[in-house]
């Protein structure tokens, strides 16, 4: 089969040049690596999300890296509220790399999706994310002098971003299992599968504050 007649060809090729954009910036030739610690940042940027957000940001992706994007995505269980800790554990899990090189690994992939992805694309996903985890992301520091109080007083605002957003979440769940829609499913069965979804959304958040 030639270039010229394969279907995918064009998908194939413009994955391609996104992991080759991602590798320029990671500084290495190794695809494999580039592929794995790109995965990694995908699926965990993603499940951060909430899932307007989440397919907003796959429709900027290729064909390809789309795929792997979405591999695995269980849309009723996100936003998963992990802190910049749980995101390092499990960046360096998926991306099989040590947790002290997550910081400058994460911040290099996102530099070179920020030029793949449509202006201020990815500055927008950040902002519905903690400082901390922003910070993980996108190599943001606090002035040296006012380190200690910054990051006292931004794990405060963190934990009660996350405590906000998983009561915003719990009760827009439980909202949408009230409502009147036209199906099959009885009001109570509706009604019981938000409750239990709300329930799970705060356990989710009650865990990560811990």
């Amino acid at each position: 089969m030639t270039h010229h007649n394969d279907p995918l060809a064009h998908a194939q090729h413009t994955a391609h040049e996104w992991l080759k954009v991602v590798a320029e910036r990671l500084g290495t030739e190794d695809r494999n690596y580039t592929y794995r610690v790109l995965r990694a940042w995908l699926h965990l940027v993603r499940d951060r999300l909430t899932v307007d957000s989440a397919v907003h940001l796959a429709a900027q992706l290729p064909e390809f890296l789309r795929g792997v994007y979405f591999e695995g995505w269980v849309p009723s269980k996100v936003p998963i509220r992990y802190d910049t800790t749980g995101f390092t554990t499990l960046f360096a899990y998926e991306g099989g790399i040590s947790p002290a090189d997550v910081p400058a690994t994460a911040s290099a992939i996102s530099a070179g999706l920020s030029a793949l992805f449509s202006p201020g694309q990815l500055d927008h996903v950040f902002a519905q994310m903690p400082s901390g985890l922003r910070g993980e992301l996108a190599s943001e520091t606090p002035t040296p002098a006012a380190a200690p109080r910054a990051s006292a007083e931004h794990r405060r605002l963190n934990a009660m971003e996350d405590r906000v957003q998983a009561l915003t979440d719990a009760v827009s769940a439980l909202a949408h299992g009230l409502e009147e829609l036209p199906t099959e499913e009885p009001p109570r069965s509706r009604a019981a599968k938000a409750a239990q979804e709300a329930h799970r959304i705060l356990m989710v958040a009650g865990t990560a504050k811990r």
